[in-house]
């Protein structure tokens, strides 16, 4: 049997190849040889029997035929024998082929490792060592061990410590590498693998470089954090001092000087000392007032009537913070609000009728002087009881008809007999008037009472006279002529009173009717698919990608963060009526604008075959940047809407101490008659493109109240046919805008959302793919679940490690996030911090969220706010 021979190395030695088929061979052919020798020994053992002649009668002839049989058998024998040779001569030809390629794979083998910049080295599943290269070997060069083939792990780790290799360790999770110091200061990373086998692999990385380079970035972004904090904290509009625990000033803000009156302060000087120098009042975590209960907040009004809150916050090192905010024009309103009543009340208590309000339920809400007075109520009384408890009975029941009739939506006036104080009957005359809701809905009724006792008593005294003194007929049908007259007087003026009356009734309803349809074009569904896209986009920005398309991304990212920025105006637009949001009006550049709209809108206009052309301008204006940004929004947008071919042109022109910004198309035209029609809500022009969405009509209503609330002009021409032209004036601004600062995250930031374990419950699976992207990008582990039994069969039924939890508020089945929260933290021994993302921007809302100690993030979500937030919430997780 051939056999193949090579040349091995000393420290690497190669197993034998063995093959079972070849050994099956050889042991056939080792019986068929013993087989073969025997029947030859029986044959020649015949013949000579036979040759011999001790044979009788015809024995020579059955020896001969039996003789023959025994060729034949060994003939067969050795046909075998021969097929049994020839195979076993093509298995060894095999099996040095076999031994050759194993050789070359092992040399392969080893001059893979030998090329590894790392230590490497293999041990079998007996822990024996296999495999190693010359860099781990190398370890070694200066101590008197000498390591070679077969050593167990155990004894490897042990001459490491014993000969002094290894000066500190650092271990993190049981999976993760063990870091080691040398001796000599450098910094080993050791990484075990396990093989298929139940060997082990080892690989010692030397990590040094990237251990001083991570010191020196720690210490940078240390003091970068410390001088982001000081701008952060200098920009704030509230007053800020940061105390240590031992009672010293440590941090302060421009504002908190301003506010307190204070010149430029001292490092480090004790806090009661810098407040002593000031109006304002010392309030610490420990403060307490009359009663000994602790204080967390006052208000303080100064000498120059400004009034201060001041607020505490305790800090976990054992200082506080404290915040000092200006609220004397919110403190302003609330008296003009308490004056307002009071007039409102003098006004009503002083006039002759009696006037009440009624709810649903039929309990007084509301009732002047008169009213209490006439019913013998002390002062207010009356407030809060039922119609059944405040009147007798009998008196109920006189009036229960007529409240069935208002309560079902009908507006009723009947005379009513009464008896006042005085016991005197008095002749009333009742009005209740529903109090309806937008939906129709009943839910009070207005309650006004008037004495016409005279008046009826004058009308028995005519009529008397007309009985009995019938010469006077003339001059009493004279009288009560002009009686009469005075009455259809007094009836047609309530007349014009009701249908005024009605006609804003159906104004407000029209008015309602409007800001329903207005929220339902921004509600909820359209903040989903919006906020799921920025988060895709954030995704993409924060990958290495191309120039190119990282600049595409960028363009995409910009377009969705204005659409947000325009969502978010849509919304407000709402409460503009009602004065609760003010325009923020500042200097800025205008091609900080007009730029970005014009690259926005030139692949619009491109998408429906028009030409947009902009002429750039770089004049400095004041107005709010994103309401005058919605106004071009839209005048755009109507232009593109309503011109089916030409162009479009975006540019200002100079007028004295204003710019007019305007926008021309080529389009269809507006008729003269309608210029002033197209500013009413949901009016659309009548010719538009086949193919585009019509819209809501609420393109240039939105224009003219935002234009209102900025006051700037709005002008329009347009000539049928051949196009139209808009324009919006807007000052000019003759100081710079202020820089914006940069907010970056800090690594210690980035570190703390590496390997941070996420659940993300929301019903949109298109929300949920865009989290696991964005996140993962950020280094997390994250697992998404569209409802509470698709997460609890992911995570082991709530009993998994995580860290944080983040959750939609609105969820399927008319289930919310904070009560889906509650549950899940009921199944764990500790509670996992949740961060509640929603359109909501309900008080109501933020109040039950923050009572939970949850995080509240309103929908569009903002990437960098949100990387800021689950920092923030990781690290006091960590502290905690």
């Amino acid at each position: 049997m051939a056999c193949t021979s090579t040349r091995r190395s000393p420290e690497l030695p190669l197993p034998a190849i063995a093959s079972p088929a070849i050994a099956e061979l050889q042991a056939q052919l080792a019986a068929l040889q013993h087989e073969n020798h025997k029947l030859r020994r029986i044959n020649d053992a015949l013949i000579e029997r036979v040759e011999s002649g001790v044979t009788r009668g015809n024995d020579p002839y059955a020896a001969f035929q039996h003789s023959v049989v025994l060729a034949e058998q060994v003939r067969e024998r050795t046909d075998a024998l021969n097929q049994a040779m020839a195979e076993l001569k093509a298995g060894n030809h095999l099996l040095g082929e076999a031994r050759l390629r194993a050789e070359t794979a092992h040399r392969h083998l080893i001059d893979a490792i030998e090329s590894i910049s790392d230590a490497f080295v293999l041990f079998d599943e007996q822990q024996r060592i296999v495999l190693f290269n010359s860099r781990f070997k190398a370890f070694w060069a200066h101590s008197r061990v000498r390591i070679i083939a077969g050593m167990r792990l155990a004894e490897v780790k042990r001459l490491m410590t014993a000969n002094g290799l290894f000066s500190e360790e650092t271990r993190g999770q049981p999976d993760e590498p063990v870091l080691y110091r040398l001796q000599n200061g450098r910094w080993l990373q050791v990484s075990e693998r396990p093989t298929q086998e139940g060997g082990r692999v080892i690989l010692f990385t030397d990590i040094t470089d990237v251990k001083l380079s991570e010191t020196v970035r720690r210490e940078q972004a240390v003091a970068q954090k410390s001088h982001l904090l000081q701008r952060a904290v200098d920009n704030l509009s509230q007053g800020v001092a940061m105390v240590n625990a031992q009672g010293v000033l440590e941090l302060w803000n421009r504002r908190f000087l301003e506010l307190s009156g204070l010149a430029p302060v001292a490092a480090h000087r004790p806090f009661n000392e810098v407040i002593a120098d000031s109006e304002l009042q010392l309030l610490t975590p420990a403060s307490r007032d009359g009663n000994g209960r602790l204080i967390q907040e006052c208000e303080q009004r100064l000498s120059d009537g400004r009034v201060l809150e001041i607020r505490t916050h305790p800090l976990p090192t054992g200082g506080y913070v404290n915040t000092f905010t200006d609220i004397t024009e919110r403190y302003q309103h609330a008296e003009a609000l308490s004056e307002s009543e009071r007039w409102i009340r003098l006004i009503t208590d002083h006039v002759p009728a009696l006037i009440a309000y009624l709810n649903a339920d039929l309990v007084y809400e509301f009732t002047n002087k008169v009213y209490e007075q006439w019913y013998c109520w002390p002062r207010g009384v009356m407030l809060g009881q039922s119609l059944r408890e405040a009147h007798s009975e009998q008196h109920y029941q006189r009036l229960e008809a007529y409240v069935a009739r208002a309560l079902a939506g009908e507006s009723v006036t009947f005379e009513f007999a009464e008896t006042n104080i005085n016991n005197q009957e008095r002749y009333m005359l009742r009005s209740y008037v529903p109090n309806r809701l937008a939906n129709g809905e009943v839910v009070g009724i207005f309650v006004l009472i008037r004495d016409i006792t005279e008046r009826r008593r004058t009308a028995e005294a005519l009529h008397q006279a007309y009985q009995n003194l019938e010469h006077r007929v003339q001059e009493r049908t004279a009288e009560l002529t002009t009686l009469n007259d005075q009455l259809l007087r007094e009836i047609d003026e309530r007349s014009r009173v009701e249908l005024r009356l009605r006609e804003a009734k159906r104004e407000a309803e029209r008015a309602n009717l409007s800001k329903t349809k207005f929220l339902a074009a921004v509600s909820h569904d359209l903040l989903q698919p919006l906020n799921a896209a920025r988060l895709f986009t954030s995704a993409l920005l924060e990958r290495r990608e191309p120039v190119a398309n990282a600049q595409l991304v960028r363009n995409v990212s910009n377009s969705l963060q204005d659409v947000e920025n325009l969502l978010g105006t849509l919304v407000d637009i709402s409460k503009l009526d009602a004065g609760v949001i003010k325009a923020d009006v500042a200097p800025f550049a205008l091609s900080e604008l007009l730029d970005n709209l014009a690259a926005e809108y030139c692949q619009v206009a491109r998408s429906e075959g028009l030409e947009l052309r902009f002429v750039p301008c770089s004049v400095l204006v004041r107005s709010d940047i994103q309401l005058l940004a919605r106004i071009l929004r839209n005048l755009l947008s109507n232009a593109i809407r309503y011109t089916p071919k030409g162009r479009v042109v975006l540019g200002c022109r100079r007028r004295g101490s204003r710019v007019s910004i305007e926008v021309w198309d080529s389009g269809i035209g507006i008729a003269q008659d309608r210029l002033e029609e197209i500013f009413q809500e949901f009016k659309r022009g009548d010719v538009q493109r086949p193919d585009q969405d019509r819209g809501l009509g609420l393109g240039l209503a939105i224009v003219e109240k935002i234009a209102g609330i900025l006051g700037h002009r709005i002008q329009v021409r347009s000539w049928p046919g051949r196009g139209s032209v808009f324009a919006v004036e807007v000052p000019l601004s003759a100081t710079a805008p202020k820089p914006l600062p940069c907010l970056e995250m800090s690594e210690p930031m980035l570190e703390r959302l590496r390997g941070a374990r996420v659940w993300v419950l929301d019903n949109d699976a298109a929300i949920c793919a865009g989290m696991r992207t964005l996140l993962e990008g950020w280094g997390c582990r994250v697992v998404t679940a569209l409802s509470e039994q698709d997460l609890a069969r992911q995570v082991d039924g709530y009993r998994a490690d995580a860290d944080l939890l983040i959750a939609d508020y609105h969820l399927d089945h008319d289930q919310n996030g904070v009560d889906a929260v509650a549950r899940i933290n009921a199944c764990r021994p500790s509670p996992i911090p949740a961060l509640m993302i929603t359109a909501n921007y309900s008080n109501e809302l933020k109040q039950q969220i923050r009572e939970r100690g949850h995080t509240l993030m309103h929908k569009p979500v903002r990437p960098m706010k949100l990387k800021i937030a689950m920092s923030h919430l990781l690290g006091q997780a960590t502290s905690g």
